[in-house]
């Protein structure tokens, strides 16, 4: 599991952008970065600067992941047939943690994380407890019986800031959900643009 330092927020107005949707978000109150000199780093990017920020925004959003284990998403994206940056998003919204939370198990990417390593989720009925284990089409990720009543887990079930995507196909009652398809870009609810292809320039470097 990689290690964080940087609070949550900081992401977000270092970004200048809602990452994550959350009503709670910095940058609903002030666009500009953290800091003392903040406000005034609005000066044009460079091409290098645009790819490396697209890179960073898709890190944070599945829970700042560490650039050695990302850039091991993208190797395996481009040798696979197709589009890499479509691979690359397919890949990662393939992992346990993110299918995690599209379900609505645990309230944020974040908590995904700790809840699978924490030992709470099954995969067709075995217990998986490594974020970054890929599920496979028709897979069953669900939470174990005795972690059902759990407050983050209830919490997060009455969420009204986002939806179950239709790629996963949801159990309410058995806290179930299963990986119906691959999701297509304009398929996955992030609720700010993703730009996967500059990510791939960045690396293609």
């Amino acid at each position: 599991m990689s290690k964080r330092i940087a609070a949550k927020h900081k992401i977000d107005r270092r970004m200048g952008e809602n990452i994550w949707g959350r009503p709670k978000s910095p940058v609903n109150r002030r666009e500009y970065g953290p800091g003392q000199h903040g406000q005034r780093r609005k000066g044009k990017l460079s091409d290098f600067g645009v790819q490396l920020r697209a890179k960073q925004k898709l890190k944070g959003y599945y829970g700042s992941i560490g650039e050695k284990q990302f850039h091991k998403v993208y190797v395996e994206a481009s040798r696979l047939k197709g589009d890499t940056g479509a691979n690359l998003i397919g890949l990662l919204e393939r992992r346990l943690d993110a299918v995690v939370y599209r379900a609505k198990f645990v309230p944020t990417i974040f908590a995904a994380r700790q809840f699978v390593s924490h030992g709470h989720v099954k995969v067709n009925g075995k217990r998986v407890n490594i974020a970054s284990y890929l599920v496979k089409v028709g897979d069953v990720v669900e939470v174990k019986e005795a972690s059902r009543q759990m407050l983050l887990v209830l919490e997060a079930q009455q969420l009204a800031e986002r939806d179950v995507p239709d790629y996963i196909e949801l159990d309410a009652n058995k806290l179930a959900a299963r990986f119906a398809r691959v999701p297509e870009l304009n398929e996955v609810p992030y609720p700010v643009q993703m730009e996967p292809n500059l990510v791939v320039e960045y690396y293609s470097r």
